[in-house]
């Protein structure tokens, strides 16, 4: 994509507002958006509409700037509405912070002629004007990313329009670190849903073999995986959203809004939902699964092995990103032949290990605590779809060893304990094995982690992520005393991998 041009014809003042919020789940920072229109065209309600859905206060005050020319606001991004029409001369926008405020966040600008050569080329043009009995808003996007944002949320409307929710507000939710968003829509009348984004996965280039590595490590490609998993979840007795609606072509889903409550109190993990999010996974690890499932006429999912070859390419992150990181420089061939050498006997121990279905992403981010319910009803589980089949363990260290809040030593054990209780009250078994290979898939999960997180700092842009490493150095740390990961313990301290490092 080049550039991006579409018209959308505005019938009424509600039309304008859900333009105004279409836009506004687009935005990116640096992104400028020059809104052009006689009087009484829908400029202000476009304005105050946009900037309501960013600042995530549908009741937000948003005075007009005509005469402080700029005003500020706090949201998914920061966000500045300047009102040039007082402006004098094209230097004043200096003294308004005009190209900080691009650097920062993204800008809404009105009467933007009067910034004449300040206003970048990129600039998202938005002309207003009256046609028949409403009005016309034509969009222009010189910038093909921007554009291709643009049209993923418009395409996102059209979907709800489909689905019966065409009218529905639209907010941010939450996104993560792969490309899906997630929104909550609301309708009159209508308790609230959740809208899943979730473009096809672009695979990026050969990393091995010719294979792309999320082709390696096995990553869904399309919300048909999503689909998939939700109905054998949902069958297996395990509270997943219910899917009113569903486009596996363009990646939507209108979807139950489970609650709101998270998995923790005040930003810290509770000991009591640790446990009972480890019987969960006890029940479920009980259960005998399918690795192929039809989703509609035509369509299977094909449920990944967690082969040798994904675990392998999971755990180089740690080489190909933290290392240079670290060290400020690569790490070598010699250094990986030793680490590949290490890792593989590793997984050779984990052959005889009872597998499972591995949802893969099993921790606090990815449950909602339903207090007023009982027994397993009381977690409502939202992600999953890049399950894979392999050892049962691997969940119990995602949610024991939370990558994204400190789970205490006593709480990790209390963890643990749960499940094993839980499975062996189930019936035979082998907790010595368990014992083991949550160990290894610890450490497995944890040296992946290391690269990911600086891997969405330095190529992402996302260094949010990085305050998590000092917690993922500890848990590596408590991975790393099993007796069985010696080796690999030893040879993880001589190259300092779980030694405290500032990035």
């Amino acid at each position: 994509m080049t550039g991006y041009i579409v018209e959308r014809f505005l019938a009424d003042e509600q039309a304008t507002l859900r333009l105004g919020e279409d836009l506004a789940l687009a935005l990116s920072r640096g992104d400028v958006l020059a809104l052009h229109g006689d009087l009484g065209t829908g400029k202000t309600t476009l304005a105050r509409s946009l900037i309501r859905a960013i600042a995530g206060d549908p009741e937000l005050e948003v005075p007009s700037p005509t005469f402080t020319l700029v005003q500020v606001y706090e949201g998914r991004l920061p966000i500045q509405h300047f009102d040039l029409y007082r402006l004098s001369s094209e230097e004043e926008l200096d003294e308004l912070g005009f190209d900080d405020a691009l650097e920062q966040g993204a800008a809404l600008v009105e009467w933007p002629e009067k910034a004449g050569h300040r206003m970048p080329p990129s600039a998202i043009r938005i002309e207003l004007s009256e046609s028949g009995a409403g009005r016309l808003a034509r969009i222009v996007v010189p910038d093909a990313a921007a554009g291709a944002r643009i049209s993923r949320s418009f395409a996102a409307r059209d979907f709800l329009q489909r689905s019966g929710w065409g009218e529905a507000s639209r907010s941010y939710f939450t996104g993560d670190a792969s490309a899906r968003a997630y929104e909550i829509v609301s309708l009159e009348g209508q308790a609230p849903r959740i809208l899943m984004n979730s473009p096809e996965l672009v695979l990026g280039p050969p990393v091995r073999d010719g294979k792309a590595y999320a082709e390696i490590a096995h990553t869904a490609r399309s919300v048909a995986a999503f689909v998939a998993l939700d109905r054998v979840l949902h069958e297996a007795g395990v509270s997943v959203p219910e899917i009113y609606a569903q486009d596996f072509e363009n990646g939507f889903l209108l979807i139950e809004h489970l609650g709101a409550e998270g998995f923790l109190v005040d930003g810290k993990p509770v000991k009591e939902r640790y446990e009972a999010a480890a019987e969960l996974l006890a029940m479920t690890h009980g259960k005998t699964w399918p690795d192929r499932i039809e989703v509609a006429p035509g369509v299977v999912h094909t449920v990944p092995p967690f082969d040798r070859e994904a675990m392998l390419i999971e755990v180089e992150l740690l080489l190909d990103w933290y290392v240079p990181a670290v060290t400020g420089k690569p790490a070598d061939a010699a250094l990986h032949d030793e680490y590949r050498r290490l890792w593989n006997a590793l997984i050779d121990r984990l052959d005889k290990v009872e597998k499972s279905l591995v949802q893969r992403d099993f921790h606090s981010p990815n449950i909602i605590w339903r207090a007023e319910r009982t027994g397993f009803d009381r977690l409502g589980i939202i992600d999953f779809q890049d399950a894979l089949i392999g050892p049962a363990a691997y969940d119990v260290a995602s949610l024991a060893m939370d990558a994204r809040v400190t789970v205490p030593e006593e709480i990790e054990a209390a963890s643990v304990k749960a499940y094993v209780a839980a499975r062996q009250a189930a019936g035979a078994f082998d907790e010595e094995d368990f014992r083991e290979a949550y160990a290894i898939m610890a450490a497995q999960r944890n040296s992946k982690i290391l690269g990911i997180f600086v891997r969405l700092d330095r190529r992402d842009g996302k260094p949010d992520y990085l305050k998590h490493l000092p917690r993922i150095r500890d848990y590596l740390r408590r991975a790393l005393a099993h007796p069985a990961l010696a080796e690999l313990r030893d040879f993880y301290q001589v190259h300092g991998f779980t030694e405290d490092a500032e990035l």
